[in-house]
């Protein structure tokens, strides 16, 4: 008598341990939340304000001076030289003359802050965003800073913020990645910026450029529901084995991961990136027309489609083909920038919050550093780089809207009053998700690691 198994689905049926059309039991006990898996939803160190964050990243040094920081005096005093201790990375002193915005500000909101013109739908909602316009990092170049904005280390690569909460919280639906970047391409310092680095690599974020597929690959290879469920049982099992033998490969457990991610994607993905049931209203509010498969207001739509489907930690990344906001020659690159994402980012606010879900999802917008209120030309159309002052916001998520914490100089050079470091951000968004940013640590070459590294404080001046 013939006992092997003469079809497909028979030999998947008893390699699998005979289960048949319950074959999918074994790869959907590896998804659920248990003590050993590094995606299991898991409780902080203290009662979280914020459930989820969504970080608005806008690549290229956008200038504080005309957008966020109001400085009357720059204006005043447009054309005056000046002496400047820090020039294109060097310190020293420089001659440098003062050049006013090119935008004029405005008071918006019952709370009266000051925003430019080139923010006029922000402003609109500037009533629940709290401005940082004293914020300062080491570095003014690209990579560094850019580096420094996500992982908290300008020198090396380092989990990036978003690995961080992955790794200390977890995820609340197995079906989707806890950590999603939706760009059209990688900032500068590249995909290092969502990298976990040595954190297990499930934690790293998974990248969705904005297009007509923005997940290929997704939909299922075998037709049959059943045999599939069968295949990846067996698929896991042969994994596991192989994983025992190579528990130190940290690789290899990620990839094992990432097929149960991606399992669970074929499922719930789909309709998550499908935007064609929502109303005209909601398209209006994100200034995106049906159909638009790509723009600004497309990755804050999807990321508060993703959100509610229980993504923990979402960026968005502001660059693609209008370029960055880099205006080292011409500060009217500015306008067009600022007006691919203003309306998007109010419409975000306003959607989150007419859903009921601001007050637990934190919002923040930042950039690597500003740019210079002065150059070597007082008619010179551009600026340069600037890390010692630049402007931030947050929103949401346990933070006070309508204030602006911390000022700088008269001019937007230095910060003058309650400063906010790079390491300070972080440590009040992990603090917000109801992580201790010095007890969030993972053990790496013989010492203990953390986003902040040994710095960072939680600015409590700014939550409500």
């Amino acid at each position: 008598m013939n006992t092997f198994p003469t079809t497909r689905r028979e030999f998947l049926s008893r390699a699998s341990g005979g289960f048949g059309t319950l074959a999918l039991a074994g790869l959907c006990s590896d998804l659920e939340a248990t003590p050993d898996n590094p995606l299991s939803p898991r409780i902080g160190h203290h009662e979280a304000k914020a459930d989820r964050v969504i970080f608005l990243y806008s690549t290229g040094g956008t200038s504080h001076v005309d957008t966020f920081n109001h400085r009357p005096q720059l204006t005043a005093d447009h054309g005056k030289s000046i002496t400047a201790s820090r020039w294109l990375n060097k310190s020293g002193d420089f001659k440098r003359f003062l050049i006013k915005p090119r935008w004029a500000f405005k008071q918006y909101g019952q709370s009266g802050t000051w925003v430019s013109d080139l923010f006029p739908h922000l402003g609109s909602v500037i009533d629940d965003v709290c401005v940082l316009n004293a914020m300062h990092c080491e570095s003014d170049g690209h990579d560094k800073a850019t580096l420094a904005a996500h992982t908290g280390s300008a020198q090396f690569a380092r989990p990036s913020a978003g690995s961080w909460v992955s790794y200390g919280l977890g995820t609340v639906n197995q079906n989707l990645p806890s950590f999603m970047v939706l760009a059209p391409a990688a900032p500068y310092a590249g995909a290092q910026t969502w990298g976990s680095d040595f954190l297990p690599g499930c934690h790293q974020g998974t990248h969705v450029i904005p297009s007509k597929e923005p997940l290929p690959n997704i939909r299922p290879r075998v037709p049959n529901p059943e045999l599939q469920q069968m295949e990846l049982t067996l698929l896991g099992r042969m994994n596991k084995a192989h994983l025992k033998r190579r528990a130190a490969d940290q690789s290899l457990e990620a990839r094992i991961r990432s097929f149960e991610t991606a399992f669970g994607m074929q499922r719930e993905a789909p309709e998550a990136f499908d935007l064609s049931e929502e109303t005209e209203d909601t398209l209006r509010l994100y200034g995106l027309p049906r159909g638009a498969t790509s723009g600004f207001g497309w990755q804050c739509l999807v990321a508060r489609r993703l959100a509610e489907r229980g993504v923990r930690f979402l960026e968005l990344i502001d660059v693609g083909s209008s370029g960055n906001w880099d205006s080292h020659g011409n500060m009217g690159d500015h306008e067009r920038l600022a007006k691919a994402i203003d309306k998007p980012i109010a419409g975000l606010l306003t959607d989150l919050k007419q859903r009921g879900m601001l007050d637990r999802t934190l919002v923040v917008w930042t950039t690597e550093f500003g740019r210079t209120p002065f150059n070597a030309k007082a008619n010179h159309a551009g600026r340069e780089h600037h890390n010692l002052c630049f402007s931030s916001w947050m929103a949401g998520g346990g933070v006070e809207g309508g204030i602006v914490h911390g000022q700088s100089d008269e001019y937007g050079i230095l910060t003058a009053e309650d400063a906010v470091h790079t390491h300070d951000l972080h440590a009040t968004m992990l603090h917000l998700m109801g992580l201790d940013h010095e007890r969030l640590t993972y053990r790496y070459a013989g010492r203990d690691f953390r986003l902040t590294d040994v710095h960072g404080r939680v600015v409590q001046e700014l939550l409500n």
